[in-house]
């Protein structure tokens, strides 16, 4: 059963909005870790050519150039091991070096040719820690249209978490990236 989300007329399958928290130790500085986010088009490199093949992973992105603020928005196409996603997203805040969100409204085709379309926040909390920082990645599922095939998880109250674990492993693979990248850069080693 499809409910509506309060002042939306797009359907959402969920009941709930579903979250996953993750958190990655980085030996660069919150700055260079905020900058990168901020560099739209990094996105492409840490969040697309260093993620594995058959994993979630960007595969273009239309953004301005120069650092990205607040109303800043941007396109990127992807792979998914479910099938393939067009995105649009908007910068919801951009406070640096402490935190960058930007909320997506993604549209997946799944390899059966499925429609199924999200509303995702992402949050990227950064925090000073000695030698480095703390890099506190939250995304938020907010509304999916629909929940096909393997995504029927997300119905189920005891599988729902096994879901977000699957979910949470491609994230993590992403943060790791950014923080790595990070750290090259501060190191003088990384593309700037």
């Amino acid at each position: 059963m499809a409910t509506q989300r309060a002042g939306s007329k797009r359907a959402n399958a969920l009941r709930r909005e579903l979250v996953v928290q993750l958190e990655e130790a980085c030996r660069a500085p919150a700055e260079a870790v905020y900058d990168l986010l901020a560099d739209l088009r990094s996105h492409l490199e840490w969040g697309g050519r260093r993620q594995p093949k058959a994993s979630f992973r960007l595969l273009s992105l239309e953004a301005p150039e120069g650092p990205a603020s607040v109303g800043t928005e941007f396109r990127t196409t992807g792979a998914d091991p479910a099938g393939s996603f067009a995105d649009s997203s908007v910068v919801t805040e951009a406070s640096r070096p402490s935190r960058f969100e930007f909320v997506t409204e993604a549209r997946l085709t799944t390899k059966k040719g499925k429609v199924v379309e999200w509303t995702n926040v992402h949050r990227y909390d950064l925090s000073p820690r000695d030698g480095g920082c703390r890099i506190a990645y939250t995304i938020t599922i907010a509304r999916i249209s629909e929940l096909p095939g393997a995504m029927a998880l997300f119905k189920v109250p005891g599988l729902r978490s096994l879901g977000l674990k699957v979910s949470a492993s491609y994230a993590r693979r992403g943060l790791r990236n950014l923080a790595r990248m990070a750290e090259e850069r501060a190191d003088g080693k990384g593309e700037r």
